[in-house]
């Protein structure tokens, strides 16, 4: 705590301050004081040296303390009158911060200063002022929070688990929180995996998202009418590697893919996102199984977006997206089954260089009339445009 200003100090700023020759603001600034000490040192000097007069007698000064001591205990016996109405009353929890208030409020009956509550019920005023800045514990407050998101993450992806969830509300800007704090909060509600639940025998799955408008039939008179999509994963040393691909059936050409270590709903849609840039489609049917990435959503919503109609196939039927899963198989026997692979951004590089430069360049196909799908689009673009 800073010592107060020497006597001798004091009487030459007053003497200064004393003749006007200047505000006393600008005194005070000068000397380094406030201009608040600096008339406060005044009136003291004034009633010192006689100028003023500001002695009281000594009945006047003990009937002041008399009504401060009075009013004081009026205060206090208020305060223990209101708790123990307040905390009789059949309400749990029992909180006396909002007693405090109350007692504080300008319109009580007798008005009873902080200071003084605290003293009587034992309890410091820096807790109180803590309750009154935030009524709502923080701690309360971050998880309803973390329970919204993981509710609005969980209905993106109805597959996602406590960890999945986990993963993404870190990766946001919010709160960051364990994965054993997400286990809780979705085990309290009700968020649980659909994966992972048991199903009863016989129980049948739900309706798709969308009708099956390719019922098998693989072929396309023109580019950009009917695509297809699906998604594998692939084991490296770091752990899986997941693709989503997309197929246009009119040159069987990849036309947009997307690669992550997780197999969430946003690797369909950065897919389809890539689709979309690259060949600018219009009405174009996009069909799938009835994996979750593709009933999310976020990837119905881009379906929408884009003017894109959804087509889904029937439950356990490999041969309603055949066409896929023969790609995915030349991808196996040409890439994956060739070596180990120790990381997925090897691997990623693997498949990229695959699709790019083999698949789409080099691999002549008998349904295309033995062109690569380069070739067979480029002679029909040619065509078309004569």
């Amino acid at each position: 705590m800073p010592k107060a200003f020497p006597e001798e100090f004091r009487r030459d700023v007053v003497a200064v301050a004393r003749k006007g020759e200047a505000p006393i603001t600008q005194i005070a600034k000068d000397f380094g004081v406030s201009p608040a000490a600096l008339h406060r040192w005044m009136k003291i000097a004034d009633r010192e040296d006689g100028v003023k007069s500001g002695t009281v007698s000594d009945d006047a000064a003990k009937l002041r303390e008399a009504n401060k001591r009075i009013r004081l205990l009026e205060q206090e016996a208020e305060v223990m009158r209101r708790a123990v109405a307040y905390l009789s009353r059949d309400i749990n929890p029992k909180m006396i911060y909002p007693l405090v208030r109350e007692l504080a409020a300008r319109d009580a009956p007798i008005r009873v200063p902080v200071a003084v509550s605290c003293r009587v019920l034992n309890f410091s005023r820096q807790a109180y002022y803590q309750w009154a800045a935030n009524p709502v514990p923080a701690r309360d407050l971050e998880e309803a929070h973390l329970i919204n998101a993981a509710i609005d993450h969980h209905r993106d992806d109805p597959a996602f688990g406590y960890r999945f969830i986990a993963d993404e509300i870190n990766a946001g800007p919010g709160p960051v929180a364990s994965e054993r704090r997400i286990w809780r909060l979705c085990s309290q509600n009700g968020i649980l995996s659909v994966i992972h639940r048991r199903r009863r025998s016989g129980l049948k799955a739900g309706p798709p998202v969308h009708d099956d408008l390719i019922e098998r039939d693989f072929s396309a008179t023109a580019p950009n009418r009917k695509w297809l999509t699906d998604i594998t994963e692939h084991h490296t040393a770091e752990g899986k590697l997941y693709l989503c691909a997309i197929k246009d059936l009119h040159s069987n050409r990849i036309v947009g893919y997307s690669m992550d270590g997780r197999m969430k709903a946003s690797l369909a849609v950065a897919a389809l996102d890539h689709a979309v840039a690259l060949r600018k489609p219009a009405g174009t049917v996009v069909h799938s199984d009835r994996g979750s990435q593709f009933r999310s959503r976020k990837f119905v919503l881009a379906l929408n977006t884009y003017g894109l109609h959804g087509s889904m196939g029937r439950v356990g039927a490999c041969g309603d997206n055949a066409a896929m899963e023969s790609f995915f198989s030349l991808l196996q026997k040409n890439v994956l089954n060739r070596k180990r692979w120790e990381t997925r951004d090897e691997l990623r590089l693997a498949i990229t260089t695959w699709i790019e430069r083999s698949y789409h360049r080099k691999r002549r196909q008998r349904a295309l009339g033995r062109l690569t799908p380069i070739e067979f689009e480029t002679i029909k673009n040619a065509a078309s445009a004569a």
